[in-house]
C-alpha cells in the first residue's frame, strides 16, 4: 500500500513539473508577402529571355571559353561549393540525433585503498589483523550502453527538416553566384572591347594628327601661318597620345579582373574586338513579375532561408516542453579477468527518465525569442529580395530603351563631325577658316566617337544585366 501511494506521488509530481514546463510564453511572428504588380509597363507578354541558356544569349566563342574557365576554377565559387558539402553534412548529424545511440566500451583498471579508509580496512580485518595490508583489486569491464531521446514533440526532426532547407538555401546561394559570376565576366568583356575600340580610335586621331601638323610646319614655312598654330596642333597631338597610356593601363587592369574571376594568373585575353560597335543587341522578353518569383536564385534562397526560420521556432518552442530518454547498458564485469566471461558476471540496466525546465527558463526563453526574432527579419529579406528585383529589372529596361536612343543620336552626331573634320581641313588648306576651327573640330569629332564607343559599352552591359536581373544564367 505504501508503495503504491508513492507511486501516486511520483506520477503527480511528473505532471506538475511537466505542466509547469509547457507554459510558452506568446510571440507575434510575421506573415511574408509576395505581392509583386502585375506587369513592366503594362506588358501581359509571358515570354522570357531567362529560357534562354547563356551559351546562346552570349554567342562569342571567347566569351564562353572565359566562363567554362571560371565555373571550373573561380576560387569564391569552391569555396561556395564546400559550404553546400558542409551544409549537407549538418542534415547527416541532425538526422543521427533522433536515432538509438550504441556505444561499445572496454576498461580495465587496478584500484588500491589507503589501509586507514573505510574501503581498505573491513571490521573483520581490523578484529584479527589491524596491520594487515590491503591487496590491489581489479576492475575489469566490457558491454554496450543504448541511449534513445524519445522525439515527441518533433524537435529534432524539426531540427533536420530546417538543415535540409539551409542545406537549399546554400545550393540556391551558388546558383546566384553562378549568375553573377557569368554576368561579371561579360561586362568586363564587353568593358574590353569597349576599350580596345578606344584604342583604335585614339591612334586613327594620332596618324590624323600628325598629318595635320606636318602641313601646318609646311605652311609655317611658307609663311601663311605662324608658331602658334604649329604649338596648337602639337599641343593637341601631344594630349592624344597621352591618352592611350590611360586606356592602356584600363585594358590591363580589366584583363586581369577577368583573369581573377577565371581563377587564373594575369595573361591576354583572346578576343574579337573590330565588330563591336555591330554587336547585336537581341530583342529582351522581360516576362511578367511575378516569374522572379521562380527564376532569381537570391529569391529562392531567401524563401527558403525564410522556411527554415519558421521551422527554427518551433524548434526553440519544444526546449519548453518535457524531455524523454530511454538508457540501457548489458555488459559483463568483474575483479579478475578470468571470470570476466562468467554468467555470474552479467550486469545489465534499464532506465528511462523525464527532464523539463521548471525554474529559470531565461536560457529557453531568450533562445525561443530570438528565433522568432530570426524569422521576422526573414520575412524582411524575403520581401527585399523580391523588391530589390523587380527595381532591378525596371531599371535595366529602361537602361536598354534609352541607350538605343542615344547610340542612335551620338551615330549621326559623329557622322556629322567626321564629314566636319574634312570640310575644315579643306577650308584651312585653302586658307578660307582658321586653324582653330581644325583643331575645334578635331577635338569635338574625337569626343563624339569615344563617347559613342561608351554607349554602346553601356548597352552592351545592360543586355548582360537585365539578363541577370531576370535570373538568367544559373541554369
Amino acid at each position: 500500500m505504501k508503495k503504491i501511494i508513492t507511486a501516486k506521488y511520483l506520477i503527480l509530481l511528473f505532471c506538475i513539473v511537466g505542466l509547469g514546463a509547457c507554459k510558452v510564453p506568446a510571440i507575434s511572428g510575421k506573415e511574408e508577402s509576395k505581392t509583386v504588380p502585375k506587369a513592366y509597363y503594362n506588358s501581359q507578354d509571358t515570354l522570357n529571355s531567362t529560357s534562354i541558356k547563356w551559351r546562346a544569349y552570349f554567342s562569342d566563342p571567347n566569351l564562353h571559353a572565359i566562363i567554362d574557365t571560371a565555373l571550373l576554377n573561380n576560387q569564391e565559387l569552391n569555396i561556395t561549393l564546400q559550404e553546400i558539402d558542409m551544409s549537407k553534412n549538418e542534415i547527416m548529424t541532425r538526422k543521427g540525433e533522433y536515432l538509438p545511440f550504441v556505444n561499445l566500451s572496454i576498461g580495465a583498471g587496478l584500484d588500491k585503498a589507503g589501509k586507514y579508509t573505510w574501503d581498505g580496512i573491513s571490521e573483520e580485518d581490523w578484529k584479527h589483523d589491524p596491520d594487515k595490508e590491503h591487496e590491489y583489486i581489479g576492475d575489469f569491464f566490457a558491454g554496450a550502453n543504448f541511449s534513445w531521446e524519445l522525439d515527441v514533440w518533433n524537435k529534432l526532426r524539426n531540427a533536420k527538416k530546417s538543415a535540409v532547407l539551409k542545406y537549399l538555401s546554400t545550393t540556391e546561394g551558388k546558383n546566384f553566384m553562378v549568375t553573377n559570376i557569368i554576368a561579371e565576366i561579360a561586362e568586363s568583356y564587353y568593358e574590353l572591347l569597349a576599350l580596345d575600340n578606344l584604342m583604335a580610335i585614339i591612334q586613327q586621331n594620332i596618324e590624323l594628327q600628325t598629318n595635320a601638323l606636318r602641313v601646318v610646319k609646311l605652311q609655317k614655312d611658307a609663311a601663311k601661318v605662324t608658331q602658334l598654330a604649329v604649338n596648337r596642333f602639337d599641343a593637341q597631338l601631344l594630349n592624344t597620345i597621352n591618352l592611350q597610356y590611360e586606356i592602356q593601363q584600363k585594358i590591363i587592369e580589366t584583363e586581369n579582373r577577368i583573369n581573377f574571376l577565371a581563377g587564373r594568373f594575369p595573361q591576354p585575353i583572346a578576343r574579337n574586338s573590330a565588330d563591336f560597335n555591330n554587336s547585336p543587341l537581341d530583342m529582351i522578353q522581360s516576362g511578367i513579375p511575378s516569374q522572379l518569383l521562380v527564376n532569381r536564385p537570391d529569391i529562392r534562397q531567401a524563401e527558403l532561408e525564410l522556411a527554415a526560420a519558421k521551422i527554427d521556432v518551433e524548434v526553440a518552442k519544444a526546449n519548453f516542453y518535457p524531455s524523454f530518454r530511454l538508457r540501457a547498458g548489458v555488459g559483463f564485469r568483474a575483479f579478475n579477468p578470468a571470470y570476466l566471461i562468467k554468467p555470474e558476471s552479467i550486469l545489465y540496466n534499464l532506465a528511462g527518465d523525464m527532464v523539463a525546465p521548471l525554474i529559470n527558463k531565461n536560457a529557453i526563453k531568450a533562445l525561443y525569442f530570438n528565433a522568432n526574432l530570426q524569422q521576422i527579419q526573414a520575412v524582411y529579406n524575403y520581401e527585399r529580395s523580391i523588391l530589390n528585383a523587380h527595381i532591378e529589372v525596371v531599371n535595366q529596361l529602361s537602361r536598354i530603351g534609352n541607350f538605343a536612343k542615344s547610340y542612335e543620336t551620338k551615330s549621326k552626331e559623329v557622322e556629322i563631325l567626321t564629314q566636319s573634320i574634312t570640310i575644315s581641313n579643306s577650308l584651312f588648306y585653302s586658307a578660307r577658316a582658321d586653324y582653330m576651327e581644325v583643331l575645334l573640330t578635331q577635338r569635338e569629332a574625337l569626343e563624339s566617337r569615344m563617347q559613342q564607343i561608351e554607349i554602346k559599352m553601356k548597352q552592351m552591359n545592360a543586355k548582360v544585366n537585365i539578363y541577370k536581373a531576370l535570373g538568367g544564367g544559373w541554369n
